[in-house]
């Protein structure tokens, strides 16, 4: 059987991407003073033991460049009730390297930004790497945990719109 690739701009398969189910993230790094932060859905658990997540961070994107630095990265889990987060994480406010000033957060164990309305924080280690096209798979070690409240997760299915690679609409 021989395979055709999908043009990646057809309608119909952004719309078909756009049904698969995610979580909303906020990942945040740091790099001496420098903070910063971007939304993230495209993350999910790939091992029990040893617990570790996977990040795909797009190469272009200010957070790629401190991650693959310092090895280092937070993830901050959106709350139905943390929605804010997210609005402003998706708007041009957000698109600036100082775009955690002003916002309420602690510091990790290794000093990485943990925003205090984020309902979990998991301080990750990064152990291997992968490229996968124009993004890099951060495969990582949980090393610390702060978990806030109990609130549900904000998935993708909650939002009007959704990233496959560009943004659709609902």
């Amino acid at each position: 059987m021989a395979w055709a690739l999908v043009n990646p701009m057809d309608e119909e398969l952004a719309h078909s991407l756009a049904a698969l189910t995610t979580g909303i993230y906020v990942l945040t790094v740091r790099d001496g003073d420098r903070v910063h932060g971007m939304s993230s859905s495209w993350v999910t658990q790939v091992s029990g033991e040893p617990p570790l997540i996977m990040a795909a961070v797009d190469h272009r994107h200010f957070t790629h460049g401190i991650i693959d630095a310092t090895g280092r990265f937070a993830l901050n889990v959106v709350g139905r009730g943390g929605k804010q987060l997210e609005d402003y994480f998706y708007s041009p406010a957000s698109r600036r390297p100082d775009n955690l000033a002003g916002m309420a957060w602690e510091p990790s164990a290794h000093g990485l930004p943990l925003l205090r309305e984020a309902m979990v924080c998991l301080d990750c280690q990064v152990v291997a790497r992968f490229a996968a096209g124009d993004h890099t798979l951060f495969v990582a070690a949980v090393e610390q945990v702060v978990r806030r409240n109990t609130d549900r997760a904000l998935t993708s299915q909650d939002l009007d719109y959704v990233y496959v690679g560009r943004v659709i609409k609902r």
